[in-house]
Order: C-alpha cells, then structure tokens, then sequence
C-alpha cells in the first residue's frame, strides 16, 4: 500500500516515476494566467499569518466550509484569522477526494515542510509552524515565487488599470518575470447600461479620449492595448459564456452604441450583436500585436442572487453551464480566419461534455504557421482536478497532438496555489507511464520524457515568447 503524499503521489508505475522525476520535476514554470495581486509582488508582501495567503479570497475553500455547515463569519466575515483558519482545518478532513484534500497538503508540504493532515486537532500546530515561517523574509511573496521555480506569471488586468506595480516590477531585479494581462470583460458588458456607461466614462478618463461612438471605443482601447504592450504584455483573456458571433453592420453597431450611452434599454439581440461586434475588434487588436488570445467559456456565474447582493462576485456561487458552444465558437474563429486576423488561441471550456467539441474545433483552424497555433486549454476551474486533466488530456490525446500541448497554468488568486503545477505534471506523466506499461508507447522514456518537458515548460516558452 501507498503511503499520502510519498514521493510517488500520483504515479503508478516505473515509468511514470521516471518521466516525472527525471523530466518533469526540474521544468521551470511559466505561469500564464493567474489572477494574482501585482501590488503585493511590487511591495513583496509579508503575511502576517497562513490565513491570509490561504483563505483570503479563496471560494474554492469558502464553497467546502459552507457545504460544510461553517457560518459566512468564518468564510467572508469578521472572525479572525485563527477562527477562519481552525474552521477550515476542521472541514479538511471532509474534502477527501475532492481536489481541495491534496492541494491543501501538497502546499503545506511543498511551503512549509509540514508533513501533518490537517485537522480540527493539529490545527493550531500547523497554524503556528506555517504562521512563523512567513514571518521570514524568504517567505515574503517574491520569496514564495521564487522556491517554486517560477520563471514568468501573467497577472489578470483591466484595461482601465493604471499598471502602476508592474511598472514596479519591471524595475526590480527579480529572478522573475511579471507581466499584465489584457481583461477587457468590462468594455463588453453592455447588458448592465449604469455599470457600464460608468466603465465608460473610467476608460475615457485614462484613454484620455472622448468616448462618445463605437469606434471612439475601439480606439480607447486600442490606446489601451498598446499602453499594455509597453510593459510586456503579450495575451487577452476573456471571461464569457459562449462565444458571440451574429451578424452585424457597422451601423448597426454605432447605433446599439448611441442607445447605451443614452441608457436606453437594448434587445437581448442588439445586445448579442454589440458583443459579437466588440469580441470580433478585441481580437483584430491581439491579432496586431501577435499576442496570444484565452476564451474561458462555459461558466454559469452568480447563480445565488442574495448572496451576491451580499458577498458580491467570485465568492462561490457560480457552476458549470450548458450552453450551446459548436456553432457561436465555430462562426467566430472562421470570421477571424477567412480575414487572415485569426491570433494564437487558447480555449478553456468549463463542461466536461464539450471536450471533445473544443478538441476538434481547434483542428479545424490550425495553419501551419506555428505548432499549436489554437490549443485547447488545460482543466479549468471545476475541472482543475485528477479527472478533468486526465479527460481534457485525452480528449486533446485522442483528436489533437498532445506534444503541443502549452500545459498547466495556476488560475489562482493564492500565492501558495504552485503545487498545482508539480499536481498537473504527475497526472501527466501518470497517465503516459500507464500507456507505457501497457504496451501502448514504446518503452522510449527519452523521448517521452523530451515530450513531457515540453508540456510542462518548453512549449509555452516558445509560444508565449516571454523573452523576446
């Protein structure tokens, strides 16, 4: 029998153990989506205690503690750091086979060197071990990065941000890079006419242009774009349902316009058509500049409305959706490619029902003008877990080329989330030592090994080109 978390987590053969310890193991990590603070990197933040990095703005845990029956006062609320830390140490025990079980103790471990489960009896232990080493400056936030090998992060950034830190950083002489990523959500989100003609008028400000057309838009933006171009910044994300892609007239577009900014109700059409009209000019931007463009769909947000009239948005109450993915996604990405505007892509999807979906659709617009020019993106919030890497794994496998996979990414607001890449790395080389035991690959851990490294470090290098 295994021993918890032994040096063989996850790894079920020889081989496997070797891919990973002799391959994957030494890889550096680019960390290419996150949703990390830049001004606690900027002003290398020390935490006070572990329930700071651990627990502050952390759903996942948050969602476990009230399934859990623990009060919002030990969640969001105003009980102090140990009660909230104890509460979530006594919910522990019952997050077995959830994903939360082994990303707590791979990070206590990892961090810490603590080797203890965690518990309502060996919490206050563990508390005050991990409490007292981020007192020291090593484990300070830049310390935190460093020990984990990190070698660049993409933070997640609005276009109105001032990017004040990573100006910051980028002075600094940090054995790691930082960079911005363009979040431009807000510029779409027509449907809410008073948040944003509110945005609106925030962007005009920093754009320093009078946003009063559509196209006055599209040019505070661009504006935008290249400001954060000018600290490094090479990917786009956007967080949507589906993908938009009706058909529309510039005209159209100016006058849907026009009625927002008077504030003027729009049509559950006119307001498809804007975002179609909105999501089609953001790409043409990153198209420009050959940045690389991240679509996470699927994702059925703020489903508890008292709750977030409370708490507010991402504090644990949204789910997986079933929306219709083949068609909007398909009609997009031709209309970008038929112009010649199509950029490097990377889809997540949130239901594990249209894997297979994305895995073939991104075949469709490969171009051989670079390996994995559109990538199906790694297991994504729900699905950041042992079974939705291994199906997203192969499903790519299976309909794609898993050798040109860019591999895993944190998505975390935590700075004590990077075990989830030493998590991806065994599931991966698990998975491909099992094809190996089985006589499904050739016993070539060499070359295997060479494709592993590549997943784990060396495709995203040379995709994102950090450096250059």
């Amino acid at each position: 029998m295994k021993t918890f978390l032994d040096d063989n987590f996850l790894l079920q053969s020889k081989s496997a153990e070797r891919s990973y310890h002799e391959h994957a193991k030494k890889m550096p990590i680019i960390d290419y989506h996150n949703h990390l603070i830049p001004e606690l990197i900027a002003t290398n933040k020390r935490f006070d205690n572990i329930t700071q990095p651990w627990l502050y703005g952390d759903h996942y845990k948050w969602r476990a503690m009230r399934t859990n029956g623990v009060d919002e006062r030990f969640c969001t609320g105003d009980a102090s750091d140990w009660e909230k830390f104890e509460k979530w140490a006594e919910t522990v025990p019952h997050t077995m086979r959830n994903p939360l079980y082994h990303w707590t103790h791979l990070e206590l471990k990892r961090y810490f060197g603590v080797e203890d489960i965690l518990n309502k009896q060996t919490a206050k232990k563990i508390y005050d071990k991990a409490s007292k080493k981020l007192s020291h400056d090593e484990f300070r936030v830049q310390g935190l990065l460093t020990m984990m090998n990190v070698e660049s992060l993409c933070t997640t950034d609005d276009p109105i941000d001032s990017l004040e830190f990573h100006s910051q950083i980028k002075g600094q002489n940090l054995p790691f890079k930082v960079f911005p990523t363009w979040r431009p959500d807000k510029s779409m989100a027509i449907e809410n006419l008073e948040a944003y003609n509110e945005y609106l008028d925030k962007l005009c400000e920093v754009s320093g242009i009078e946003i009063n057309s559509y196209s006055a838009l599209i040019n505070a933006l661009r504006k935008r774009h290249d400001f954060f171009a000018s600290l490094g910044c090479k990917l786009s994300d956007h967080g949507i349902e589906h993908f938009y892609a009706e058909d529309y007239t510039i005209s159209e577009i100016e006058s849907i316009f026009a009625k927002a900014r008077k504030k003027a109700p729009l049509t559950h059409v006119e307001i498809l058509k804007f975002k179609s009209a909105a999501l089609y000019d953001l790409a043409i931007l990153d198209h420009e500049k050959g940045w690389a463009q991240q679509f996470h769909i699927g994702a059925l947000r703020n489903n508890n409305s008292r709750l977030l009239n409370k708490l507010g948005p991402d504090t644990g109450f949204d789910s997986i959706g079933d929306f219709q993915i083949a068609i909007p996604m398909s009609r997009f990405l031709d209309r970008l490619d038929k112009n010649d505007k199509l950029a490097k892509t990377i889809i997540y999807n949130l239901n594990p029902a249209d894997n297979e979906v994305i895995a073939t659709m991104i075949g469709n617009f490969q171009d051989g003008s670079i390996a994995g020019k559109i990538q199906f993106g790694s297991g994504w919030w729900f699905l950041d877990q042992k079974d939705g890497m291994e199906k997203q794994i192969n499903a790519l496998s299976t309909l794609g080329l898993l050798s040109r996979f860019v591999g895993m990414l944190t998505d975390s607001r935590s700075f004590l989330s990077y075990p989830r890449h030493e998590y991806f790395r065994r599931i991966l080389c698990n998975l491909l030592g099992k094809d190996i035991e089985n006589g499904e690959l050739p016993n070539d851990i060499d070359f295997i090994g060479s494709m592993v490294e590549d997943i784990c470090y060396n495709n995203a290098k040379n995709y994102f080109k950090f450096n250059s």
